[in-house]
């Protein structure tokens, strides 16, 4: 089966299995408060439906359209718009009847199963897989590191000792350190023995966003082709995957991220990196012309099997509680940490949508990835959800909020209008994030 498939079959399994959950955290309060729910929905059914049966009250179904999934709760202004229902009195089994704090509940529901669902999956990958991590001298060619960390301090090879005075975990994750976290000093062992304090700025993570490489700081490992992307630069420019790569812009180019900083820090011009290569024992040189991201196209392995020395932990029961609750905490907080890039023209238009999302699964099943990358997608679903815009679940708890708080409910009409408003924005920005992917898809 093709990468392509085995990634979609992923992103689907992932997204129907949290969807469902996130609809029963709204189904089960309704039901518990003695609201009538019409409907429970697996994607949207627009016209028709691939599936339904009517149990009791409740019609079960699923749709064709796999953009998410609903519960219709009688006698609440949601995406159906059933203006007819609402025109008529209120009854006792309807949304609208029931006291706020027992509408806020039923609101809440989906958001904060997402939100225990992402933290209990990540317990449950701790406590099944466990975790690994390498430090120090266990990542044997040290950490290349961008211009950018260069102009700070930092020196090619570095290994890391501590990040504000404390040693990390896990040294492969102070590339997310630095552009998610704060962090106020790093200290380095240099290649020549010496350590040093790196004090480090503020605005270190948005320095390093603007530069356009994320990771400022990844081990290194001494490197050869393992594929040339099909119809990329390198390509389109004759480079086989069993050429040598000896230098790039005349620098000598030994470990991967040597590749990267030198298409990055010694093109011929803006556009072109002069490639000096090797094929049966030939040295040539090429042109290389980069596309808009300025990438070459090729994808690059380790020459060495075992590049990094990894530790391999085990937790008990409840040592995974705790490292599952630390890893949900953390990656709940370095999205948020990340959302400011996005009101950037840069940050812009690297929002993607279910192609960026499927790209995070690996191209072979892998089941710990899988989890993980399924926790991860519910902490953000909580996130987004409970955002307060109409049309979210977020936007009902701002609306309910009010109400509680002032003693006063907005009237129909205005979450109407608030409804169709929120509606209008989602679907825009769903189009403008999967118009992205799908530029991404045809011109990179």
């Amino acid at each position: 089966m093709s990468p392509f498939f085995i990634k979609a079959i992923q992103l689907l399994l992932s997204l129907s299995f949290l969807i469902i959950l996130h609809e029963l955290g709204h189904f089960i309060p309704a039901k518990l408060f003695k609201t009538r729910v019409e409907k429970f929905y697996l994607f949207f059914d627009v016209k028709f439906s691939l599936f339904k049966k009517k149990i009791g009250e409740t019609v079960y179904g699923i749709g064709w359209l796999p953009l998410g999934g609903y519960v219709k709760i009688a006698g609440m202004i949601d995406e159906s718009m059933d203006k007819e229902q609402m025109a008529g009195p209120p009854q006792p089994w309807e949304f609208r009847s029931k006291p706020a704090w027992q509408r806020l509940i039923i609101m809440l529901g989906g958001v904060t199963v997402n939100i225990i669902l992402g933290f209990l999956i990540y317990m449950c990958i701790v406590f099944t897989w466990g975790s690994s991590h390498a430090n120090g001298d266990d990542i044997t060619y040290g950490f290349g590191v961008t211009k950018t960390l260069e102009n700070y301090g930092f020196q090619q090879g570095d290994k890391l000792v501590s990040v504000n005075g404390k040693p990390l975990f896990d040294d492969r994750d102070i590339g997310k350190y630095l552009l998610l976290r704060d962090v106020e000093t790093v200290t380095v062992k240099h290649p020549d023995g010496t350590n040093q304090t790196i004090q480090i700025p503020e605005d270190i993570g948005d320095e390093i966003f603007q530069s356009g490489q994320m990771m400022a700081m990844q081990y290194r490992y001494p490197f050869k082709l393992d594929s040339i992307v099909e119809e990329g630069p390198a390509d389109k420019a004759g480079l086989l995957k069993t050429d040598k790569i000896l230098k790039i812009g005349g620098v000598p180019v030994t470990y991967q991220t040597d590749f990267v900083y030198a298409v990055n820090n010694h093109r011929k011009n803006d556009s072109t990196a002069v490639i000096t290569y090797e094929r049966d024992g030939v040295v040539k040189e090429l042109d290389l012309i980069l596309n808009e991201k300025k990438q070459v196209g090729v994808q690059m392995t380790s020459l060495e099997k075992k590049p990094i020395i990894t530790h391999d932990v085990e937790y008990s029961f409840v040592e995974s509680i705790s490292k599952g609750f630390e890893l949900g905490y953390w990656t709940l907080s370095d999205y948020i940490a990340q959302l400011p890039f996005i009101f950037t023209k840069k940050g812009a238009t690297s929002v993607g949508g279910f192609g960026a999302i499927g790209s995070i699964f690996s191209d072979t099943w892998h089941w710990p990835s899988f989890w993980a990358n399924t926790a991860f997608i519910s902490i953000v679903l909580a996130f987004m959800n409970i955002l307060p815009i109409p049309a979210l679940d977020g936007g009902h708890v701002m609306f309910l909020l009010y109400e509680i708080i002032s003693g006063r409910k907005p009237n129909d009409k205005f979450m109407e209008y608030a409804q169709l408003v929120g509606f209008v924005l989602l679907i825009s920005l769903l189009l403008f994030a999967n118009g992205n992917d799908i530029y991404r898809w045809i011109f990179e």
